[in-house]
């Protein structure tokens, strides 16, 4: 019988491989299989602390769905459900990659292969068919894995009730819920709530907010203070605050199932000693989005990520700072508005422009971290019903408060998708026909709303400098080298510079 191209492409196709990965517990394959384990009806991440199980027990699946599927439990130790995502280039197909997400980004829709082939511009069948060629399961497996993992989540770090759990893990009810573990893990959810023997109590921090935690892993190397240090730079006053160890933000999402609700909180992330894992701790009213928050925030902090996969392309130019990340965006909106308003002007007249602008049309929320008024950022439809004229007295020039509005009605009517899973091709082409959105723009909106690592603002004066040249042109030709990991190169130019700075200074 002969093997596809892409079936040999698979890690999971040479099982000798994956077993010296799992020998050496090497944290650059946590997420990319999972290894069920035939003497104990469990399946782990290559991480996993347990003893070495004998490779004739061994078998190795392309995902949590379908080592499932295959009849394995997922590891109470090692929590599979915590393991890193897939990078943009892990896996061939990228169909099949943006299906996964979309899936896993939303837990709560009750047509997954329908809405999302039409979303991605497949039919119905050719979406099961890549999918199962790549993950080796069907769609709907897939799914509901991904709700019985975020269930686990639930269980596990929260207080919730098991009938929010069920409702925040997309499965519509208890009994749904209590089905789908009775049948896959043989256990109900209480059960496995103590199994698992880390049901967290409410408490109170110094932030004066009662919170849950949850773990999200990344692959080493990974600069948790750099990426830090850049958020902090073009943090706005009021929706973000950050120090060495911390980043809290404001969010505003709309409610999965009424379209009429929002939630409003705070979310804090922080490194988590000796692991290769952030905490994320949020406000219990974000509970009903954790899926959409944990979400967020892997994208923000680009934790899905493979440095193997683009640290050897940019050679030297990454040597110095290896964990350095591409941070991505809270929200598609709230970085479009920040970029219109930071055209030609520096970072922080940027900042002071769209600090004004959050003030005026976001919300007021309760600010844990001081008195003063914490805002979530406004939201596209806000700004889609303004007024031209209550934007431009902020300080914001005519022109550039026209582009807020026209994204922002784009955005309403669907004619625009800034969400990681969108399509960067037709996102740049959308973008490049508003007017006041050049090159520089729909590059740099494309390189962090979206993730897209081939992203390259050839314009970019910080570019230019780094790369000492005079013109975007001279700068491409230079770039061709890092395809398709530019947009990982423009991090380390700007980082160049300021290690330029500072020599320059002694």
């Amino acid at each position: 019988m002969t093997t596809s191209s892409s079936e040999t492409d698979r890690l999971t196709s040479d099982p000798e491989v994956c077993y010296k990965a799992l020998v050496s517990r090497d944290s650059r394959f946590d997420g990319k299989f999972y290894v069920g384990v035939l003497s104990t009806g469990i399946y782990c991440r290559p991480v996993c602390r347990v003893r070495r199980p004998k490779a004739v027990n061994c078998r190795f699946y392309d995902s949590a769905a379908a080592a499932e599927q295959a009849g394995f439990r997922p590891c109470l130790l090692c929590r599979p459900e915590n393991a890193p995502g897939w990078s943009t280039n892990d896996i061939s197909h990228q169909l099949a990659l943006h299906a996964a997400r979309l899936m896993r980004n939303d837990l709560h829709t009750s047509q997954p292969v329908t809405e999302i082939a039409a979303q991605l511009g497949v039919t119905d069948r050719h979406l099961r068919r890549v999918f199962e060629q790549h993950l080796g399961v069907t769609p709907i497996d897939y799914l509901q894995t991904q709700r019985r993992l975020m269930a686990r989540r639930l269980l596990a770090g929260t207080e919730l009730t098991v009938n929010d759990v069920a409702m925040a893990s997309g499965f519509s009810s208890t009994r749904r819920l209590q089905a789908s573990f009775k049948q896959h893990y043989q256990c109900t959810p209480g059960e496995l709530r103590q199994q698992t023997r880390v049901r967290t109590k409410k408490k109170t921090d110094t932030l004066g907010s009662e919170k849950s935690v949850f773990l999200l892993s990344y692959r080493e190397p990974y600069d948790f203070p750099r990426i830090v240090k850049f958020l902090s730079a073009r943090s706005l006053h009021g929706v973000e605050y950050t120090d060495e160890l911390r980043y809290s933000r404001t969010l505003c999402l709309q409610d999965p199932i009424n379209d009429t609700k929002t939630h409003r909180g705070w979310i804090h992330v922080t490194p988590v000693s000796g692991k290769n894992c952030l905490s994320l701790a949020m406000d219990e009213s974000l509970l009903p989005q954790v899926t959409t928050v944990i979400a967020i925030v892997r994208h923000l902090f680009d934790l899905d990520a493979d440095p193997d996969a683009y640290l050897p392309v940019l050679g030297d130019l990454a040597s110095e700072t290896p964990g350095l990340r591409l941070p991505g965006a809270a929200n598609g909106f709230e970085l479009a508005v920040r970029a219109v308003l930071g055209q030609q002007i520096t970072v922080k007249a940027a900042r002071t422009l769209a600090t004004r602008f959050v003030h005026r049309f976001g919300d007021k929320i309760d600010n844990p971290l001081n008195e003063e008024h914490a805002y979530t950022f406004p939201r596209a439809s806000t700004i889609a019903r303004a007024r031209k004229d209550s934007i431009a007295k902020l300080g914001i020039i005519g022109r550039r408060a026209d582009t807020i509005r026209l994204i922002a009605k784009a955005l309403v009517k669907g004619e625009l998708d800034l969400s990681p899973t969108a399509d960067a091709d037709t996102t740049f082409a959308t973008l490049k026909a508003f007017p006041g959105i050049g090159d520089w723009t729909a590059h740099y909106l494309c390189m962090r709303a979206l993730h897209w690592p081939d992203a390259f603002p050839a314009a970019d004066y910080g570019v230019m400098k780094a790369l000492n040249i005079d013109t975007p042109a001279k700068a491409k030709h230079l770039a061709e080298r890092w395809r398709p990991w530019r947009a990982y190169a423009v991090m380390h130019l700007w980082r160049s510079l300021e290690t330029a700075s500072k020599h320059a200074q002694k």
